[in-house]
């Protein structure tokens, strides 16, 4: 078994990523790059932001598929 906090680094808190970290997770887990560009675009489209600047995994996929179902 590792321990991550043994190698220096700390596990990634899905309700509190940062912009770069939630980047690289969505990035490798789906099918196209997502870069802070289009991250930037979603949270100037209204896409849910903690108050210290990170984002929640869970409420921004939620917010995602919300945005989906509008049709535009």
């Amino acid at each position: 078994m590792t321990d991550t906090s043994a190698q220096g680094r700390n596990p990634l808190n899905p309700q509190a990523l940062s912009l770069e970290d939630l980047a690289r997770l969505l990035s490798a887990s789906g099918p196209k790059a997502v870069t802070l560009a289009m991250l930037q675009a979603d949270i100037d489209a209204g896409a849910p932001m903690n108050a210290d600047g990170t984002m929640n995994l869970v409420h921004y996929v939620a917010w995602l598929v919300k945005e989906m179902g509008r049709g535009d």
